[in-house]
């Protein structure tokens, strides 16, 4: 990307607050009892194929409720849910809430709720179940989805959704919650660089040579300054996708359509959940069609 493109990107990294991709409430994902995974990970595919989803709470199916819910990662169901029945193929959803580009690479690196968040060493994974189960607690998605490369010779489609956490994390824990311009340059290289090395290594040690989408993020109002932010993000998003042969699913465009007849609010459009920044039922939904235009 030019320098300029990428010095307004990073300045408008600060309001990423109010994009998609956040993790579970702090207080009600924590203090549980470990539990291991209701669901084992595949290790062959179906005659149709297999589909790996890989990213943040947005393709986990995420919403905020009651913790005592959360030990059913049946009761979470994101895009890529819809996305696998659509194509009719098995989904292997390795997705985790709070993951961030640097956590989705090393799990001691800080997360926003995967394995870590802010004045803890234990996250999600620590107490609930995800959609499959890791080798190990200490295997990183980024590893866990190399080696399913390795087990499935038929993968037909990868999706990736992730970075919006790396800004929450930087809002949480600095003091001037991200708003120097040293601490947007933070995260953006962090983005650019961690996601830029998340899709050359399916390729290169996943050996995986088929499609791979890159899904973007939503914005919650159109009309508000967040809307920019999230729009700079998606082009730093799109340049690293470009640059490593993957496609984008472009859900800031199409959540931005969808409400354009209630004010361009993805709440009152009842894409997104109020009091939240999570898909509702119908922004999974569109957020499934979102990626089937583009790998369908």
């Amino acid at each position: 990307m030019r320098r300029a493109v990428t010095g307004r990107l990073l300045m408008g990294l600060s309001a990423v607050v109010l994009l998609a991709g956040c993790t579970a409430d702090s207080d009600s994902a924590s203090g549980s009892t470990p539990s291991s995974s209701a669901a084992a990970a595949p290790t062959s595919a179906t005659e149709s194929g297999s589909y790996l989803a890989l990213g943040d709470s947005v393709p986990f199916g995420f919403r905020a409720g009651l913790s005592t819910d959360y030990h059913d990662p049946n009761g979470f169901v994101g895009y890529p849910e819809l996305v696998g029945k659509d194509l009719g193929v098995e989904l292997i959803n390795a997705a985790c809430p709070g993951e961030t580009t640097a956590s989705f690479l090393d799990t001691t690196a800080p997360s926003n709720g995967c394995e870590n968040r802010p004045g803890s060493d234990t996250g999600f994974r620590d107490s609930f179940p995800l959609h499959v189960a890791y080798d190990s607690p200490d295997q990183p998605q980024m590893a866990y989805a190399v080696e399913t490369l390795r087990r499935n010779n038929d993968v037909r489609l990868i999706t990736v959704q992730i970075g919006a956490n790396d800004g929450f994390l930087c809002q949480s824990t600095t003091a001037d919650h991200c708003q120097s311009p040293a601490e947007f340059q933070a995260v953006g290289q962090a983005v650019q660089t961690n996601l830029g090395k998340i899709l050359s290594t399916l390729r290169s040690d996943g050996h995986y040579d088929g499609r791979i989408v890159v899904v973007n993020y939503y914005a919650l109002d159109y009309s508000s300054p967040a809307a920019s932010a999230s729009s700079l993000l998606n082009g730093l998003i799109g340049g690293v996708a470009a640059a490593n042969g993957a496609m984008v699913a472009d859900s800031f465009t199409a959540f931005q359509k969808a409400a354009a007849g209630s004010g361009g609010n993805a709440v009152t459009a009842g894409l997104a959940l109020p009091n939240d920044v999570h898909p509702s039922d119908k922004g999974q939904r569109l957020l499934a069609d979102t990626v089937e235009s583009v790998a369908g």
